[in-house]
């Protein structure tokens, strides 16, 4: 009897979908020109790895080139470079996650506790606007300010009696993975700040009325209900975050990072597989080491997820 009803159960499930999906319809189809775009632009291309396991050659394609198997990991793995990019991928990642991370986080509470409508405003504009220019434009900015030519970084410092002469920061290793992730942090705190704030506004006032009668503060206001209340979100964005905990960067790391000697400091995975594959025409080798990036990041993905899940908040 029971067989009988989860199976009757599952069969009106079915066709309600089915019916609501076709009750829907003009609705359904404004989402198949994202699906197409989707599948032609992120799954289409993935027949692309097969190079990865293949001595790739432009002019015999992807069928026709002889199959390696794992050669070309093997390759990436014993070679001498890989260390040295691996700790780079990982220190700059980890840098970025446990600085960038919270720091739209700890905005979005402070602006929540502006009461001038016209001052937060003016902060929130000036804080989400670097997000909208390009990484060529943010370049161009930091190397200016930290040129030895007038930079107003050099000046100062010089003014301050800090420095007796103009220091070429983006050319001491020490101080390039600061000024990378000092950077990125500058550029996307006050996009990424609007999520959080959005999520800030839709918890009920009257909790915190019903906090200020019982005298709580401020602080305790928030620590008690403002972050349990966006916690779902929090989680969301960070299971994201873990899943790129690989991804440290090309572009700023591309810009900022033109003199030769910060190569030790600066080489990730992804700007090495640029050099590797568009540059010394490594096509196979490079696949390889993107490859096993991608498959590192899904797996991180994976088990962030699943201890996201057991906190009751999860991508799936």
């Amino acid at each position: 009897m029971e067989a009988k009803q989860h199976t009757f159960q599952r069969a009106s499930s079915s066709t309600s979908w089915w019916s609501r999906l076709y009750r829907q319809w003009d609705i359904q189809l404004m989402v198949v020109p994202a699906l197409l775009f989707v599948f032609v632009f992120s799954y289409l291309p993935m027949y692309g790895v097969l190079m990865a396991f293949q001595d790739y050659r432009l002019h015999e394609g992807f069928f026709s080139s002889p199959w390696v198997g794992t050669k070309h990991f093997e390759a990436f793995f014993q070679s001498p470079d890989f260390w040295n990019v691996m700790r780079n991928t990982i220190v700059i990642s980890l840098l970025k996650f446990f600085i960038g991370f919270p720091a739209p986080i700890l905005l979005a509470l402070m602006l929540n506790e502006v009461r001038s409508l016209l001052f937060k405003r003016v902060i929130q504009t000036i804080s989400y606007l670097p997000h909208f220019l390009s990484w060529v434009i943010v370049g161009g900015f930091v190397t200016s300010m930290l040129s030895t030519d007038n930079g107003s970084v050099n000046m100062l410092l010089q003014g301050l009696n800090l420095i007796e002469e103009p220091v070429s920061f983006l050319s001491v290793p020490e101080y390039f993975w600061g000024i990378l992730v000092g950077t990125g942090v500058w550029k996307e705190i006050g996009f990424a700040a609007i999520v959080y704030l959005a999520a800030i506004a839709g918890i009920d006032p009257h909790m915190y009325e019903a906090a200020s009668i019982d005298g709580a503060s401020r602080f305790k206001q928030v620590y008690l209900i403002t972050l349990p209340s966006i916690a779902p979100v929090i989680i969301i964005f960070m299971i994201l975050a873990v899943g790129n905990i690989l991804n440290a960067g090309f572009e700023d790391i591309l810009i900022l990072a033109t003199n030769p000697v910060l190569r030790d400091v600066s080489d990730v995975i992804d700007t090495y597989v640029y050099r590797m594959g568009i540059l010394n025409n490594r096509y196979s080798y490079a696949a390889a080491a993107g490859l096993f990036k991608a498959v590192i990041s899904v797996g991180m993905l994976v088990l962030a997820n699943t201890a996201a899940r057991r906190m009751g908040s999860s991508l799936w």
